[in-house]
């Protein structure tokens, strides 16, 4: 699928990126310009040009999935790289979902009156040109491509380049609803090339780049960390885990965690170690192994003294996004040992409590320094569909800005609109 207006792989990268740069921050001030009306209609439009060429879609994804069947790739990477029928409609029901939130721009945030008769209003407006860094799987770029189209910002995508021909026809299907919508076109542009020296350019774009969103493994943020020149949004692994207290109804911690685990390894919102309180341990896991029998279970010594046919774990384990049938377990003494492990260990993403003591449940969400943290339900419910956001752009795993589930509000600035008349400073 070639049809588009981004540029192509043919182009030497180095002025394919300069060229998307420039072309995104034009872009920019269109959509900044444009009504919300105008945005929504860009997005209702792009969704029903998803659900037109969903077979086109499924075709192109067939090709990336091929190509890397005998790479070495584990089930899991397939997974996430794989779109179908139901995927494809998902894509497109969210952008509909995007389009029907309130306006995330305009709004105003704070209002205040100076002794000298200056009144401040403090607004939301866009970032600007969003650069989004990704991995593997395609629907982000759908995703990332409404959510700044909401929030006014053009983006720049780059998805892996397993993903490429999915991506060519997904981000023209957004190009469809742009034009529909009478907007310009470049505020959704691919990165059009499998030559990784393009994330490198990118990174370094402080003429045209205002924020970089990473979206994918370790190694990847490792990257975006040491080479950006432009300021990040951070969404890093997500090693989460779920603690059984020993409160806990001990079926639903059983339901939850099964849930949290296996319902797709492959996400980011996995529970990938339980931890368990001593005093609970012998009930519960027996029943949790059963439960989990598709699931390699790694134990601490403890653990494999309640099932010896567990699998021992090692200190690498309790800090391994598996994103795979493997899980790790961990006995602990109390709720406090069980906070000191999680706040040792956990990645910062999401963690959670299984415990029918709202006290102990409190002081573990309080504890635990996540940017969610939940109680009695399943770490996959982190996600911004299921906060109500339509979709979201990542987890972002930092503290400055945005945190947790980033939409189209957290993709939003402020600027001070300041009224007088005829103040002048003494």
């Amino acid at each position: 699928m070639d049809d588009m207006s981004t540029p192509t792989e043919e182009m030497n990268v180095e002025t394919l990126v300069a060229d998307l740069g420039q072309r995104a921050k034009a872009a920019a001030r269109g959509l900044a310009m444009a009504t919300s009306d105008q945005r929504n209609l860009a997005l209702t439009e792009a969704a029903k040009a998803l659900r037109a060429r969903a077979s086109e879609i499924l075709q192109a994804n067939a090709k990336d999935v091929d190509s890397i069947r005998d790479s070495g790739k584990d089930a899991a990477f397939v997974d996430r790289l794989t779109l179908t029928e139901d995927r494809v409609a998902g894509m497109a029901d969210a952008l509909d979902a995007i389009a029907a939130q309130d306006d995330p721009l305009g709004r105003t945030l704070a209002t205040f009156d100076r002794p000298n008769g200056l009144k401040i209003n403090r607004v939301s407006v866009p970032i600007g040109v969003i650069a989004m860094i990704y991995e593997s799987r395609p629907n982000v770029g759908s995703d990332a491509g409404a959510l700044c189209v909401k929030s006014g910002n053009s983006v720049i995508l780059r998805g892996g380049s397993e993903s490429l021909h999915s991506s060519r026809v997904i981000v023209a299907c957004l190009a469809q609803g742009l034009k529909a919508a009478g907007l310009p076109e470049d505020a959704v542009q691919l990165v059009n090339t499998r030559d990784r020296e393009a994330v490198k350019l990118l990174l370094h774009s402080i003429d045209t780049v205002d924020l970089v969103i990473p979206r994918g493994g370790r190694g990847l943020v490792s990257l975006v960390q040491k080479e950006a020149r432009v300021p990040t949004l951070l969404h890093l692994d997500g090693n989460n885990h779920t603690y059984i207290h020993e409160s806990a109804d001990l079926d639903m911690a059983v339901g939850i965690v099964q849930n949290a685990k296996m319902r797709r390894t492959g996400i980011c919102g996995a529970t990938e170690c339980v931890v368990i309180d001593r005093s609970v341990a012998t009930r519960v896991l027996p029943h949790l192994a059963q439960a989990l029998v598709d699931c390699e279970l790694r134990g601490d010594a403890e653990a494999k003294k309640i099932l010896p046919d567990l699998i021992p774990a090692t200190d690498e384990d309790w800090n391994t996004e598996y994103l795979s049938n493997i899980m790790s377990v961990k006995i602990v003494d109390d709720l406090q040992d069980a906070i000191a492990f999680v706040q040792a260990h956990s990645s910062g993403h999401t963690d959670a409590i299984v415990a029918d003591d709202l006290a102990a449940a409190t002081a573990f969400m309080t504890a635990v320094d996540s940017a969610v943290v939940m109680h009695n339900a399943s770490t996959q419910f982190s996600d911004g569909g299921e906060f109500g956001m339509g979709a979201e752009i990542g987890i972002a795993t930092g503290k400055m800005h945005a945190r947790g589930p980033v939409g189209a509000e957290q993709l939003t600035s402020f600027k001070y609109l300041v009224f007088g008349n005829g103040q002048q400073r003494p």
